[in-house]
């Protein structure tokens, strides 16, 4: 119980940071962090199937691309003031802070008892799979027919018109 409310508490401070920090940047590296620590929040909830999607989906596909499209802005050093040397010793005890507090939560994890559920298989892929073929068959595949004509229009759209020389 210590350790949910320990990642809540770390949720609610990195998107107040995601929110309040002025470097872009920062604020999707911060963004990176809030998911990272909803995926903590779904594996402690039994649901490892919504754990990795955000993880894969979320963390590794889409602030990916909001961290591509902001280098694409190019912010270059004269337009960033130089860090001065009391910053970066700040931000070094700052790394070190948090490593000592991921460490202190690591040892905190292995000493406290698992949570019992009532129903341990609720959560898992092969549940999710055995309904979703069973109960949600047809809107499943017609989704995945929608997906496949979206991607085949938007292939014609982009294509270039060879015909017209």
């Amino acid at each position: 119980m210590n350790l949910f409310y320990f990642v809540a508490f770390l949720s609610i401070f990195f998107s107040l940071l995601v929110i309040f920090s002025k470097n872009p940047v920062y604020s999707v590296l911060y963004l990176i962090v809030t998911f990272f620590t909803f995926s903590i929040h779904y594996i402690l909830l039994n649901a490892q199937f919504l754990a990795i999607v955000n993880f894969i989906v979320y963390m590794g596909a889409i602030l990916v691309l909001f961290l591509y499209v902001l280098m694409l802005l190019n912010l270059n050093k004269e337009s960033e003031p130089m860090k001065s040397n009391l910053l970066k010793v700040v931000g070094v005890i700052a790394g070190l802070c948090l490593l000592l507090t991921v460490a202190g939560s690591l040892k905190l994890l292995h000493a406290s008892d698992p949570v019992l559920l009532k129903n341990p298989d609720i959560g898992l892929v092969r549940n999710l799979g055995k309904v979703l073929f069973k109960e949600f068959l047809l809107p499943f595949e017609v989704s995945s027919i929608l997906l496949l004509s979206a991607m085949v229009g938007a292939v014609l759209l982009a294509k270039k018109d060879i015909t017209k020389v």
